[in-house]
Parts: C-alpha cells; sequence; structure tokens
C-alpha cells in the first residue's frame, strides 16, 4: 500500500463509521465516568470537590440524554466493578459484566484534565454479544465548569454517537 493509500485509509476510517445509522435504543448497563485528572494542579492540589460534583452532574445529564433517546439504562452491581480501575480501558471486562446482566449495551466514559483551561471528554458505547465497540468519540472542552461539560457532551452525543448519516 502507498503512503497515500495509508493515510487516505487512516484518515476516512472514522467517517465509514460514521455513515452507519445510530445505534437503536435498547438495554444498556451505565458505568458513569472515570475521571483521570493529569494536570499539575491535581498532582499538587488533589481531588477538588468541585470537579467530583461536576462528574455526578454529567453523568446525569448523560443518563438523561440516553434515556431520552429510548435507552434503558441499569448500573452495574457494585462488586462486579470493584477491581476494575476503569470501565472504558477494562479489556473487556465491562462488555462482560453488561451481557451478564442482560443488556445490549455496555456504556462508560472517561473525562481527562490536562489543565483547568483543558479537558478531554470521551464516551463510548460497546454491545455485549460481540464486545465491538458500536460508537465512540472524543471533544476537547475549554474550561472547568458544569457548563463546558454539558456543552462538550450534548456535542459528543449529537454529532459523533448519535449521527445518523445524511441523505444528500
Amino acid at each position: 500500500m502507498t503512503r497515500f493509500g495509508l493515510i487516505s485509509t487512516l484518515l476516512l476510517a472514522p467517517m465509514a463509521a460514521l455513515a452507519q445509522p445510530a445505534p437503536p435504543p435498547g438495554t444498556a448497563t451505565w458505568f458513569g465516568l472515570h475521571y483521570i485528572d493529569t494536570s499539575t494542579e491535581g498532582a499538587i492540589n488533589g481531588v477538588r470537590a468541585d470537579e467530583t460534583a461536576r462528574i455526578a452532574m454529567v453523568e446525569d445529564f448523560i443518563a438523561e440524554d440516553l434515556t431520552g433517546r429510548g435507552f434503558a439504562l441499569t448500573p452495574p452491581p457494585a462488586e462486579a466493578v470493584a477491581g476494575i480501575l476503569n470501565p472504558v480501558r477494562s479489556n473487556g471486562a465491562d462488555t462482560k459484566i453488561a451481557r451478564g446482566m442482560g443488556s445490549d449495551y455496555a456504556i462508560a466514559g472517561e473525562v481527562q484534565k490536562v489543565s483547568n483551561l483543558i479537558q478531554s471528554v470521551n464516551l463510548t458505547l460497546r454491545d455485549t454479544e460481540t464486545g465491538e465497540t458500536v460508537r465512540a468519540g472524543s471533544v476537547e472542552i475549554r474550561g472547568n465548569t458544569d457548563d463546558a461539560f454539558r456543552r462538550g457532551y450534548s456535542y459528543l452525543l449529537r454529532n459523533v454517537i448519535f449521527r445518523e448519516e445524511r441523505k444528500e
């Protein structure tokens, strides 16, 4: 494969994934968000109460959006996830747990704080039968506010996770 062919394939692969219809509603195990603080601020000052509250707020925001789209959400049993640090990067443990619960999907996200100004918000939706990622996306947001987090996840849900194929 030529260099141009490889680069074209890598650039167009995400577009092909988005050309598929949005995932149909179903039952889902909602693992919530895993918070990763890689900022210097976090290393020096530790966990901030406002950030902990913000993660809980945006988890509720995502759950409301998913429920509004017809997904029936169930949290995983605490004992099942006790040994998992991050469901998004659990080597399939998330889908195994969700499949055992009878769910169609395993849904989990991450928030990575790079600095107080830059956050990376991610969401992953996996099929429990195959373990394959149905949709996943990441958006960089500016600011460490409730509004910035809501806008970031709202954009991610509308324009990546549930983006429909455009008919032209």
